[in-house]
């Protein structure tokens, strides 16, 4: 347990090298914070928190920095996220108003504004097809034997494929076997779209070559994606214009990282809790990242968890400032998505 001053003095040394990238010694934190001792005494206080592990000394610097357990403890403790500002929630409603067409823009302008506002990385894991549920199936008519099908879920995404018709069949055929299709699949989760559906579809429908038809399309359509998040990266540059990254073989290491999508996703599906979930330098178990802090916020729709917004950055982030935007974003993109939706 820290007492009052000492918790002060951290939240100060924080404060301090968040905002100037430079250890922070004891005659810094005097002359800016009004704490009523002098500097030897904050000196000793700060020894007191290297001793106890909360901060770091730098044998470069006569400064110190604060250790993962001292950002811990000020993410956990002393820091208190205040909503974004005015100006940044007027950007962000104007950034979307201008750029959203379509649902699957709703991701990547969502990783696009989160760099843009944090200098980070963003990360912005996209609903999963196999956790959606099928919503309508139509045909429109392409010439005299094709037809395009357009396949939706409920979380708004679509799926275009271009279908030969079969030797006599019509478009009305075509037309008939979706008010059959929609009948008996409206709201199956794709992932569990089970053989008493699918008979009761084939025995409605009757001609064996449109039933194929339609289920190498549902199929054909769903194969790739259904399996696989999809996962929209932001901020790249922003991030390694970070002092932190002036060292050439750690931007390597973790751009090698980043480019493996599967490992992205699995440090985004690591940790299950619900909210804001932060977590800091060394208490990343991936080696690349353990100087890096990830701040994560699941997004719903319809009460459902969907997917995950993220921010990556060194230890040495604006918690406060990425928190109160992860939150603002995470119950925006739910009002996003919803119009999509038939």
């Amino acid at each position: 347990m820290l007492d009052e001053r000492k918790r002060r003095i951290l939240q100060a040394v924080v404060d301090d090298y968040i905002s100037s990238a430079e250890p922070v010694g004891s005659r810094t934190v005097a002359r800016r914070h009004d704490f009523g001792v002098s500097p030897a005494t904050i000196r000793n206080e700060m020894a007191d928190l290297e001793d106890m592990g909360y901060l770091e000394h730098l044998h470069t610097s006569s400064g110190r920095i604060p250790s993962s357990k001292g950002y811990r403890l000020y993410v956990d403790n002393l820091l208190s996220p205040a909503p974004i500002d005015e100006r940044e929630r007027a950007l962000i409603d104007h950034w979307y108003r201008k750029r959203v067409k379509r649902v699957e823009s709703v991701f990547q302008e969502t990783a696009k504004i989160i760099s843009r506002l944090t200098k980070n990385l963003a990360l912005v894991l996209a609903p999963q097809l196999d956790e959606a549920a099928f919503r309508t199936l139509q045909f429109v008519p392409l010439g005299e034997d094709r037809v395009i099908a357009v396949l939706m879920t409920d979380a708004g995404f679509v799926e275009n494929r271009v279908v030969k018709m079969p030797k006599g069949a019509s478009f009305e055929d075509f037309q008939r076997m979706a008010e059959v299709i929609n009948r008996c699949l409206s709201g199956e989760k794709l992932s569990s779209i089970g053989t008493a559906a699918l008979k009761r579809i084939r025995a409605e429908v009757m001609d064996e070559s449109l039933y194929q038809a339609a289920m190498e399309l549902i199929y054909e359509a769903l194969d790739e994606e259904r399996k696989e998040q999809r996962l929209y990266l932001g901020g790249t540059t922003e991030m390694l214009a970070q002092p932190e990254f002036r060292d050439v073989t750690r931007v390597r290491a973790l751009l090698s990282l980043l480019e493996e999508e599967n490992f992205v996703k699995d440090v985004l599906q690591k940790k299950s809790q619900e909210g804001l979930v932060v977590t800091i330098g060394r208490e990343n178990e991936y080696s690349g990242i353990e100087d890096c802090s990830i701040i994560r916020a699941t997004y719903h729709l319809d009460g459902e968890c969907l997917g995950t917004i993220a921010v990556l950055g060194p230890t040495r982030m604006e918690y406060g400032k990425a928190m109160a935007l992860l939150g603002y974003l995470n119950h925006h993109i739910a009002a996003l998505v919803q119009p999509f939706r038939w």
